[in-house]
């Protein structure tokens, strides 16, 4: 009876033995501890799907030379160089006016230079060390004058003194006479012996 006590005792402690080990987890069942696991990361925690530091970083643009800098480009490009020639005038009528010299009767015909601020002040200033205009021995530097378009001198002027004094140039009939249908004046810059042609411009309103 002893005999069989202790066997049943004994295989009643190796089956509690058994159980106990099967419902213990593994080494190799745990992640934690799972070579293949710490060995293999996810794609959202891998260091390769991050862009690295010198990847995160916008490549720097060349920098502009001074010639090549944006606001000096601009500042050159609306300062007119200093060698650039005046442009040829711009002439329109701007009124018609009935006036009486000399015992007759005249129609003035005032007229306008549209791009007059181009000029250089320099161009109309007085010049004693140039021929005189009759007895006027400070005339400026250029002078003006009008022509019919078949190139016939009519009228001109000796004494402007600034560029925007070719908003007051003029040139009269007397009154009964049909004017030519188309004028235009001539810029004659006396110093540099340069002249500077106008369009026709209407004599009639």
């Amino acid at each position: 009876m002893k005999t069989t006590h202790k066997i049943t005792v004994a295989f009643v402690t190796l089956a509690v033995g058994l159980v106990a080990y099967a419902a213990s987890p593994t080494p190799a069942s745990s992640p934690r501890s799972s070579p293949t696991a710490s060995s293999t990361p996810s794609s959202r925690t891998s260091p390769a799907s991050k862009p690295s530091p010198a990847e995160s970083k916008p490549t720097p643009a060349d920098l502009a030379s001074p010639s090549e800098e944006p606001g000096r480009a601009i500042a050159a490009a609306a300062t007119p160089a200093a060698n650039q020639p005046p442009p040829n005038p711009m002439l329109y009528l701007t009124s018609e006016e009935p006036y009486t010299a000399g015992g007759k009767n005249w129609i003035r015909r005032r007229y306008d230079v549209f791009n007059k601020s181009s000029y250089p002040a320099e161009m109309f200033a007085a010049a004693p060390g140039l021929p005189p205009c009759g007895s006027n021995t400070n005339a400026s530097r250029t002078w003006v004058d009008f022509f019919d378009s078949t190139g016939k001198r009519l009228y001109g002027f000796c004494a402007l003194s600034k560029p925007e004094d070719l908003g007051k140039i003029w040139v009269a009939f007397e009154e009964g006479v049909i004017p030519p249908s188309y004028v235009y004046i001539e810029l004659n810059d006396r110093q540099t012996n340069t002249k500077y042609k106008s369009n026709l411009a209407d004599t009639t309103m």
